[in-house]
């Protein structure tokens, strides 16, 4: 039975980065259908449907509460959102990094910063009498971005294909699109504005605000943060494992507190903590010192509570 519905995209890098994401998490994506199927389960997590559909029509399902919880960039939820409460962001995943920035013509050598983007937009409408024109598919944030610059003298031009495009084919002076590297950008002879960046993007686990969160839909997503934290959390510790005399535990602990050190449980004869991976040779060296042996493993997964991460999205969704 269903309980938590999850989007993902269903296609290009970011599909690629976010089964890869999940599956090192221990809970790998099935798809549904074949290679072409739009939906999906994890066989870890068997109360969780996954939905695969666009960048933008995630951003739609999570605002308009149609799914739980999604993964897709930070820009495009914030302009679905179009102002209103944006999605909760969970989790930044790391991936799917992007810019989302004001470009120009190359040729505009003197047109650097948004301070001279509106006097080129005062003198266009001066000359011609009409607004210059913006290419954009992110309509709010150019709109708010543009406002907080004091620009109005300028019209949107919504494109529906290659935004980068527009200036070359003369339907619009100036874009506002997204870039990773910028190698687009330059080979369509476009510069970003030194102060043009809107906003950096990158990959979210967001959830629903709309969405009917019952206990099962709940109970669900907090097991599926569980498995997200515990990996995330891996990766930045070892286990640090030693035989140490009993009569010294107590001041290796605090030596080893000040380094960000946790005790993992003891297991007679060995004491055990979790330390932050930058300091583990600090840390064997303390247990050195005292007269210890250590063995440093890397753990797979490592559960603790509170779950932060779910706490913090409890709290957003309950608007505290």
């Amino acid at each position: 039975m269903t309980a938590l519905v999850l989007a993902i995209p269903s296609k290009g890098r970011l599909q690629e980065q976010t089964n890869a994401f999940f599956a090192d998490c221990g809970l790998a994506l099935a798809t549904q259908g074949g290679a072409r199927g739009y939906t999906a389960r994890i066989a870890a997590a068997p109360d969780v449907e996954v939905r695969l559909l666009s960048a933008s029509d995630i951003a739609r399902a999570i605002v308009e509460g149609d799914v739980h919880v999604g993964v897709t960039g930070e820009d495009v939820l914030r302009e679905a959102a179009g102002g209103l409460d944006t999605p909760i962001l969970v989790k930044p995943l790391g991936f799917g990094r992007a810019d989302l920035v004001v470009a120009a013509p190359s040729s505009w050598l003197d047109v650097t910063t948004m301070a001279d983007l509106a006097d080129v937009c005062a003198e266009h409408r001066a000359r011609t009498g009409k607004r210059l024109r913006v290419a954009t598919k992110y309509l709010v944030h150019t709109r708010a971005f543009f406002e907080a610059h004091g620009i109005d003298d300028y019209r949107i031009v919504e494109s529906l294909g290659a935004t980068e495009g527009a200036p070359a084919a003369g339907t619009a002076e100036v874009i506002v699109d997204i870039t990773t590297t910028g190698a687009t950008l330059a080979a369509n002879h476009l510069t970003p504005l030194a102060d043009g960046l809107i906003l950096r993007s990158q990959a979210h686990l967001a959830a629903s605000r709309a969405a009917s969160w019952g206990a099962a839909a709940l109970a669900t997503f907090e097991r599926v943060l569980d498995a997200i934290e515990a990996r995330g959390r891996a990766k930045r510790v070892r286990l640090v494992r030693a035989a140490l005399d009993a009569s010294r535990r107590g001041d290796v602990d605090t030596r080893l507190a000040a380094l960000g050190c946790t005790p993992a449980g003891d297991a007679a004869p060995m004491s055990a903590w979790y330390c932050p991976a930058e300091q583990v040779f600090t840390a064997c060296r303390t247990i050195q010192e005292a007269g210890g042996a250590a063995g440093v493993f890397e753990p797979d997964y490592v559960f603790q509570q509170p779950n932060l991460a779910f706490e913090a999205f409890t709290t957003a969704l309950n608007g505290a």
